[in-house]
């Protein structure tokens, strides 16, 4: 901060961080590959399931084939919290871009990995013991990835665009589901039914590795992130970041205990929107594939065109209620999109269950534009829960523990499909985590168009920096003038509960 001997230390023009356009596009797109690979990853997965179950479970029954599958899926995020706090404690020590560099690395090496496992009739039961350490791996890295991505591009935006900016982080996992649900369909149509169930779906997963060099060239080509650069500075100047042999090291830690008792109420509306939003992208996205083929009798190429269908609608919408939540605030969507949620999943999958592809179709758009209110605003509230000392570590563990849960969505539907023969199952499901989005977002605090939390304001230019400027004086007068009100408050409640002691006095 600019220091100022009669008034001593206070926020001025100086201090706004002025972030040029070139550079903001560079660290969108070095971010959004990566989230690329993993949905590419979890689209192909959850479309060739089918396949991965005849290769790696021949034996089994095929609903029971289908089910396995679908919880090898989930197997990952068993992992992702771990991996979530290790590279989060990295990140918040050594800098986002180099943990984001190597996380890319592991996860495109994983994710092809999947493409070399030899069948079930090769190796037995080693198959899906070797799918599983894959998708292990796999977990291990995603738990450190999208997180900081997400930092990574919240702490290169201006405050006035950090929820347009933001939604292109999800637009980039749409586009990477729909890359892998197209090319399910390039690859099936090439080689033939016959040939891509013997070896066709290897070459989706091998795809991983020319994505992963694109997304770490990038990555390595761009700096370490302004608002980091300037916690690093502050550190300096107090005596607590040393550089030795070239490493730069923080002073400051916590552990997750001593984050929760301090920031319970950031990170239950982390855990709420997580949740909810994920909880809707895997039902949609992972299970509903599996749903129209095997419970409604689609055929595989309906489902996967239709999905693709209603992606491509996602990928209009998505930067659209990014920049809604600049204009009019995150809190409106979370809970339009709650409510909405809340009240028309039982109608969409009536419309889902009614034969006809054109009203399913309407049902699963519905569903889908809902699932928009959440992942257009995800990215660019989570980073702004916490401040830039602790922001990865505590992102990762919490939202990964949140991931973790969302995670069993499609296995957990598919069993409860499988033994109730109730289709509304997946309606129930969504109206519960409808219900605890509602709930997050009337508890969380507005965040647009304020800094990050602990930063200094962010700006496009200069006289947008003055702009910011202003709103954020007048931002801390209200603060102030609302702590004023709250001590008179706890005066006049001292004054009364002395006045009732009778050896007390004023």
């Amino acid at each position: 901060m600019t220091l100022n001997k009669q008034h001593g230390n206070f926020l001025g023009l100086k201090d706004v961080m002025i972030i040029d356009d070139v550079r903001l596009h560079k660290a969108i797109k070095a971010a959004a590959l990566g989230n690329i690979i993993e949905w590419f990853d979890f689209s192909i997965y959850g479309f060739v399931a089918y396949a991965l179950g005849r290769a790696f479970l021949p034996e089994s029954e095929p609903g029971m084939q289908r089910i396995a599958v679908l919880a090898t899926f989930a197997v990952p995020f068993l992992i992702r919290p771990l991996g979530g706090w290790f590279f989060g404690v990295l990140g918040d020590r050594y800098g986002r871009q180099k943990i984001l560099s190597l996380t890319i690395i592991i996860m495109s090496l994983s994710t092809a990995c999947i493409s070399i496992i030899p069948s079930y009739h090769s190796i037995g039961i080693w198959a899906p013991i070797c799918l599983v350490l894959c998708k292990i791996i796999q977990g291990f890295s995603i738990g450190g990835e999208y997180i900081g991505a997400s930092i990574f591009v919240a702490e290169y935006s201006p405050d006035r665009k950090r929820g347009f900016m933001g939604s292109w982080l999800d637009f980039s996992s749409i586009a990477g589901f729909v890359l892998g649900a197209g090319l399910v369909v390039l690859a099936a149509f090439i080689t033939g039914p016959d040939d891509f169930l013997k070896w066709g779906w290897r070459m989706l997963f091998l795809m991983a590795l020319p994505l992963g060099v694109i997304g770490l060239y990038l990555r390595r080509g761009i700096g370490e992130t302004p608002v980091f650069q300037q916690h690093i500075a502050h550190l300096q100047q107090r005596g607590g970041y040393a550089l030795s042999s070239g490493t730069r090291v923080s002073h400051y830690t916590m552990s997750f205990k001593e984050v929760f008792t301090t920031y319970r109420k950031s990170i239950l509306t982390c855990m709420g929107l997580v949740i909810t939003t994920n909880v809707t992208y895997y039902m949609l996205l992972t299970y509903m594939p599996s749903y129209l083929s095997y419970n409604l009798h689609y055929s595989e190429d309906d489902g996967i065109r239709i999905t693709i269908a209603i992606m491509v609608c996602m990928l209009l919408l998505q930067p659209i209620m990014g920049l809604m939540s600049d204009r009019f605030g995150r809190r409106p969507l979370v809970i339009t999109g709650s409510s909405m949620l809340l009240l028309l999943a039982i109608p969409c999958f009536m419309l889902i269950n009614s034969s006809m592809i054109g009203l399913m179709f309407c049902g699963l758009l519905t569903l889908s534009l809902i699932l928009n209110s959440f992942t257009g605003v995800m990215a660019s509230i989570l980073p702004a829960l916490f401040p830039t000392r602790i922001r990865y570590s505590a992102l990762a563990a919490s939202f990964n523990m949140s991931v973790l849960i969302a995670s069993f969505t499609p296995t957990i539907t598919a069993w409860l499909v499988e033994v109730t023969n109730n289709l509304y199952i997946p309606a129930y499901y969504l109206m519960i985590v409808g219900g605890i989005g509602l709930g997050t977002g009337v508890m969380m605090r507005e965040t647009a168009n304020l800094p990050l939390r602990g930063a200094s304001p962010v700006a496009s230019d200069l006289e947008e920096a003055k702009e910011l400027l202003i709103e954020h004086h007048a931002y801390i007068e209200r603060k102030i003038t609302a702590i004023k009100k709250q001590i008179i408050l706890l005066e006049k409640k001292r004054s009364h509960l002395i006045n009732q002691h009778p050896y007390i006095q004023e």
